[in-house]
């Protein structure tokens, strides 16, 4: 059973959980979690179908071949090479589906997609034992094994193939499997199959939605909301040219020349989902291999920041990120203006899926609701508190601010506090008097 979570406005919540409302001023312990995990839904030519799988950055440096079919310099895998420039892991869902797997006689591709068509077998006498023969498998033309048997039976799987042991070894110069396909044209409901099945993976900080189809976005858009509204998992979704007026979302104006227009979203889902929590993205160099179009005038660029966008622009000859925003600007007295800064929100989403983790490992359904329990809550709550102090994410901390008390039911709980976040310098007003 999913715990509660999300937002809320009166103590009637049926689920136990955390409930917790971050406003303006009115991990299983007290430690920072860790950020730089991006969600990216992509479709691939090779690799799981249907699932989840997690990447590190040194998997894709070092296993991207089998992970993904291609070598980690490939033009196809350059959405990662963006995220990775900042990002430290990908939870990676696969949106093509029901496709089929290259085949031939002797053997079947691990996965299906088109990629596998690109594996071809070498079959020759083996110089030292005429008895035996070797099996050589290439994918493209990288060699990724060999093997020597006497007959078929004797060949192993590996990560790319399973040999069919009933086959009769041939010599050949070289067989392709043949037959490999992606599956059928993306849609709405492929999208929302990804959703679903990341949803039970809701540990990252950045979510992708790679397209420009205005339906899948407003999917993305909702889902986001839910899940952080809702549900309480605390993430930014990147999308491209929408401005959703909300937290959760960062849009990113910019187009790519040379590639989907949209491609610059995986290097800020990289920098959003990576950034610390005392640290912000304003005036970062982008450090990627797109062509990023920044041609936007002086007053397009203040237009744009009022707007809620999140842009490029040239600095000299250097591409740099205007301002690390999101496209809240509905500001109210509940949540003013402070909320359109990413670095904010980091500050608030940390604080939140901190505590209600803390809360939900250490307290949910294990200590009694009094005073020496809720004392202890506490104090996990101001250590953790002070350790964001320590990383200069937030200043002045009152722990007097903070208080924990029994709710309206005997199983509930109601936590309030007050704390104030270090933003970075942006803006410098000089008065030089010369006398």
């Amino acid at each position: 059973m999913a715990l509660g979570g999300g937002n809320f406005t009166s103590q009637n919540k049926i689920l136990p959980g955390a409930y917790i409302n971050v406003i303006s001023a009115a991990r299983a312990s007290a430690t920072l979690s860790d950020r730089g995990v991006v969600a990216l839904p992509i479709a691939l030519d090779w690799g799981k179908q249907e699932e989840v799988f997690t990447i590190t950055s040194e998997d894709f440096q070092k296993n991207s071949l089998k992970l993904l079919g291609y070598d980690y310099s490939a033009p196809e895998v350059m959405p990662l090479r963006e995220i990775f420039l900042n990002a430290v892991k990908v939870h990676v869902y696969n949106l093509n589906a029901g496709g089929v797997k290259a085949t031939s006689a002797l053997a079947t591709a691990k996965y299906a997609g088109v990629r596998g068509n690109a594996l071809k077998y070498v079959i020759s006498a083996n110089i030292d034992d005429e008895s035996k023969k070797d099996v050589a498998l290439y994918l493209g033309t990288t060699k990724i094994d060999s093997q020597t048997v006497a007959n078929a039976s004797e060949l192993v799987d590996n990560d790319f193939v399973t040999y069919n042991k009933e086959a009769t070894l041939t010599e050949t110069a070289g067989t392709s499997l043949t037959g490999g396909t992606n599956g059928s044209e993306l849609t709405g409901a492929s999208y929302q199959a990804a959703l679903d099945k990341l949803e039970a993976h809701h540990n990252f900080n950045a979510l992708v939605c790679p397209t420009t189809e205005a339906s899948t976005i407003a999917l993305f858009v909702a889902f986001t909301k839910r899940m952080r509204d809702q549900v309480g998992v605390k993430f930014q979704t990147v999308v491209y040219r929408t401005l959703a007026d909300y937290e959760g979302i960062v849009s990113v104006e910019n187009s790519v020349n040379g590639a989907d227009e949209y491609a610059a979203i995986y290097w800020v889902a990289g920098a959003i989902g990576g950034c610390a929590i005392n640290k912000s993205n304003t005036n970062k160099k982008y450090d990627g291999e797109l062509d990023i179009d920044c041609k936007h005038t002086q007053s397009e660029l203040e237009a744009g920041i009022l707007d809620g966008k999140f842009m490029f622009h040239k600095v000299e000859d250097v591409i740099r990120v205007l301002m690390d925003i999101n496209t809240f600007v509905s500001h109210t007295p509940e949540k003013g203006e402070i909320f359109s800064n990413n670095q904010v929100v980091r500050v608030a989403d940390q604080r939140a899926n901190d505590t209600g983790s803390i809360f939900n490992t250490n307290y949910f359904g294990k200590v009694q609701n009094d005073k020496s329990g809720r004392v202890s809550y506490w104090n996990e709550l101001v250590s953790h508190a002070r350790q964001m102090e320590r990383i200069r994410a937030i200043e002045t901390y009152d722990a007097d601010s903070l208080t924990v008390e029994q709710g309206e039911k005997k199983t509930s709980v109601v936590v309030n506090e007050v704390i104030t976040v270090i933003g970075t310098m942006e803006k410098l007003y000089m008065t030089t008097v010369v006398n």
